[in-house]
Parts: structure tokens; C-alpha cells; sequence
């Protein structure tokens, strides 16, 4: 045996016997808490970098929780918008609907001035005179009752001019019962058009509507 070998096994034989020594010095109660430290202080040092890494892959968790969290709600969100109705469910409360959220995007709106009631009435003339009025002919004749005879007194003079926009020549005469509206054309191939069209496709000509409505809306135009 080596020198070398021969130091080593005495540094050895020394510790152990030192630590034997210790052990025997203690009580039966503190030897076995002292062994029990020793057991637990190598279980940390053998698992404290799993411990570690398990709690790192917990914190991971929790981030990729919080990363998800926001995409699972944004899906949902539009999960929850893409379940939902977009028609209004009567053509007038849409079209008053989208009027006001043209004026609140406005910040020029004078809402001293804006007027929903004179829109609503406005409307309410289209649906009768739409649904209700009864005509015949080119030469057409609109009549009506109640509510309605005031809507077709109201609209059909007043669309006579936008009528007029388009090249054909308008005529209105007002009768106790209604209106009487003349349309013809001096163009030959517009009269069998004027035919096909009757008195609501004449009535939808032109793209004034949309327009006056907003300018109804805002008190800047009384009725149609």
C-alpha cells in the first residue's frame, strides 16, 4: 500500500470515528432527529432542482394560463357575437337606430336641434303608403284612408320633383280621397318601364332617401 493510501485510510478511520463519537454523545431522542435532518438534507439536495423545476414548470403553467386566458375570452367574446341577431326586427327601429349612431359618432351634432319624432312620422308615412295605399295605371291614382291619406298627401307631391331629377314628367292633383300622380316620358322606351314599375317601383326612384333622413333627424328638414 501506497503512502498516499496509507494517509487516506487514516483521514477516514478519523471521521467516522469522530462521528461516532458525536452519535454516542447524544440522547436516543436526539440522535434520531439529528439522523432524521441528515435524511431530509440529502432528499433537498438529490430533488431540490426537480422541486425546482417542477415549480418553474408550475409558473410556466400559470403563464401560459395567463397568456391563453385572454384568447380563450376574445374567443368566446366572438363566439358569443357570432351567436347573436343582427337585424333590427322592424325595418323603422333600424332605420332610426342606425341614424342615431351616425349622430352620436358626429361630435358636431346639435342635439338641440335633432328631431327622432319627425323621422318616426316620416317612416310611418313610407310603411302606410308602402303596405297600405291602393293605386292602378300609370296614370295612378293613390288613395287612402286615416293615417294613410295624410301619409300620400304628404309624400307623393313631394316626391314629384325627385321624379322630376330623373328626366320623366311629373304631374300630382289632389283628390278628397288621395292623390292622382301623372308620369310619362317623352322617350318612347321608358313607357313600358313606367308600366312595369307601378306605383312603388316609381316611388323608390332615385337615392334622396337615406339623406333626408339624416338631415330629418338633425332638424334641418321638416317632413317629406
Amino acid at each position: 500500500m501506497s503512502n498516499w493510501s496509507w494517509k487516506a485510510g487514516l483521514v477516514v478511520v478519523a471521521i467516522v470515528g469522530a462521528t461516532v463519537y458525536a452519535v454516542a454523545q447524544m440522547g436516543p431522542g436526539e440522535a434520531m432527529q439529528r439522523h432524521h435532518q441528515m435524511m431530509m438534507q440529502g432528499q433537498q439536495g438529490m430533488h431540490g432542482p426537480m422541486m425546482d423545476h417542477h415549480a418553474m414548470m408550475g409558473q410556466k403553467g400559470q403563464g401560459q394560463q395567463g397568456m391563453h386566458g385572454p384568447m380563450m375570452d376574445h374567443h368566446s367574446m366572438m363566439m358569443g357575437q357570432a351567436n347573436q341577431p343582427n337585424m333590427p326586427g322592424q325595418s323603422a327601429f333600424g332605420t332610426i337606430q342606425e341614424i342615431v349612431q351616425i349622430l352620436e359618432a358626429d361630435p358636431a351634432t346639435d342635439w338641440s336641434k335633432v328631431n327622432i319624432a319627425t323621422l318616426r312620422e316620416h317612416l310611418i308615412d313610407m310603411d302606410e303608403l308602402t303596405l297600405r295605399a291602393v293605386a292602378s295605371g300609370v296614370e295612378i291614382t293613390v288613395t287612402g284612408g286615416g293615417r294613410t291619406l295624410e301619409a300620400i298627401k304628404r309624400m307623393i307631391p313631394a316626391h314629384a320633383h325627385e321624379l322630376g331629377q330623373i328626366g320623366w314628367n311629373v304631374t300630382t292633383d289632389d283628390l278628397p280621397t288621395g292623390v292622382k300622380l301623372t308620369v310619362t316620358s317623352t322617350d318612347s322606351k321608358q313607357v313600358p318601364k313606367l308600366k312595369a314599375l307601378g306605383f312603388m317601383g316609381i316611388m323608390v326612384q332615385g337615392a334622396h332617401h337615406q339623406a333626408h333622413h339624416l338631415m330629418m333627424a338633425k332638424g334641418e328638414f321638416n317632413m317629406h
